[in-house]
């Protein structure tokens, strides 16, 4: 069978469903090709479904009209169409690639048995498939590894502790959410999770996943010693999902490389979201993704000014715990170069902490832990990059309530 479409968008995430939409409402309707059986939902909120904090059903996104439910497995260029595993052919003018990432497995001994599947009790966490076969197995008392202390790995650890599992993180670098944040907001999210309940290493690689019977028992660390397991989470990072774009022969380096007009080497296929790589950055983050969608949108409906210049995106988590929320936002450069001004304001008692990094007189990075109300005015400030006020002193940038 095959159907003509003129803008076929593949991947059902949020980036692809708010392209799709987008381009209903502005005039220029786009079939939605998405793979997974559930209804697209917002993969950022996946760690509140594993808390028990949202229903799967919460977190859905609501859906265009053109969605079709497959998986694609082929793009033909010169035909201009794509293939599908259920036998449909589906002609395009414009194809979009929304095709998201992949999580990384690590290369552990024992990861993967004779039939190159998961062994019972270990798990990825990426998709809402993840997510419900995480939730259906943890209980009070279940004794659960963590694998990678990022923003998803402290994610995971903290809905199953809030579950009642005895967790630990095994994280490889010497802190928390490097990547994110500086060493003093880090030892607060640490602390954060202490308090929970969770066992964290750090410096700490594990090398090897024992199994009995097809299921996980336990992980063994690069020093030996090895922690008991009756359920393993794989938290290392995410991966461009570029097959498609590979087959096609399209332009690949770690993600689909596109341009301001968020066009790949084929100036009829486009790209969007986790898969792309704008300007040598592959951000993996939902604002970016969104902020791609919205410009690509109003470039197919035919506004030709339009241009993706990058996204200066801002890192935001907010852990629910048996007392209050700990939230924490990141942006910019977070760690200071000589020559850089530098403003921190830290309560232990009540577990805040507020640093500001200026250069220049502009303001190139921040961390906020707790009570986030500057996280507004600051990001305003790091997002324009204009010279700050020069008439008052550096500290009203972390007490001037801005509103989130």
């Amino acid at each position: 069978m095959t159907s003509n479409t003129r803008v076929v968008v593949i991947g059902a995430g949020l980036a692809g469903v708010r392209l799709a939409r987008r381009l209903g409402e502005l005039g220029t309707p786009a079939l939605l090709v998405g793979e997974e059986e559930h209804a697209p939902y917002n993969r950022v909120l996946l760690a509140e479904v594993l808390a028990g904090r949202y229903a799967p059903e919460v977190i859905t996104l609501p859906s265009p009209a053109g969605l079709l439910r497959t998986r694609v497995t082929r793009i033909d260029r010169p035909a201009r169409t794509v293939a599908c595993a259920d036998g449909t052919s589906i002609a395009y003018d414009t194809l979009v690639l929304a095709t998201g990432s992949n999580p990384v497995l690590p290369p552990l001994r024992g990861l993967f048995g004779p039939d190159h599947r998961l062994p019972e009790g270990v798990h990825a966490f990426r998709t809402m498939d993840d997510c419900l076969g995480l939730a259906a197995a943890v209980r009070p008392g279940v004794r659960a590894v963590v694998v990678g202390g990022g923003l998803l790995g402290v994610s995971a650890a903290r809905a199953l502790a809030v579950r009642g599992a005895q967790v630990v993180l095994a994280q490889q670098a010497e802190r928390l959410m490097e990547r994110q944040l500086d060493p003093d907001a880090s030892r607060l999210v640490l602390r954060h999770l202490t308090d929970l309940g969770v066992e964290t290493h750090t410096e700490c690689r594990v090398r090897d996943v024992r199994c009995a019977g097809g299921a996980v028992r336990s992980v063994e660390l690069a020093d030996g010693y090895a922690l008991d397991a009756d359920l393993v989470v794989l938290a290392c990072g995410v991966r461009p999902r570029t097959g498609l774009a590979e087959q096609a022969g399209l332009a690949v380096h770690k993600g689909v490389l596109v341009d301001d007009e968020l066009r790949t080497s084929d100036p009829r296929i486009h790209a969007v979201g986790d898969c792309a790589q704008h300007d040598g950055t592959v951000y993996g983050l939902a604002a970016p993704a969104l902020e791609q969608a919205d410009a690509l949108a109003e470039l197919l409906a035919g506004d030709t000014d339009t241009r993706y210049r990058g996204t200066r995106s801002l890192t935001r988590l907010t852990l629910t715990g048996p007392d209050s929320p700990f939230d924490l936002a990141a942006f910019g450069e977070t760690e200071a170069r000589p020559g850089d001004d530098v403003v921190r304001l830290a309560d232990a008692t009540r577990g805040t902490y507020r640093k500001v990094v200026v250069r220049d007189d502009r303001l190139v990075g921040g961390v906020l832990v707790g009570e986030l109300g500057t996280v507004g005015t600051l990001a305003r400030a790091w997002e324009g990059a204009e010279p700050l006020p020069g008439d008052g002193p550096l500290l009203h940038l972390l007490t001037n309530d801005g509103g989130s």
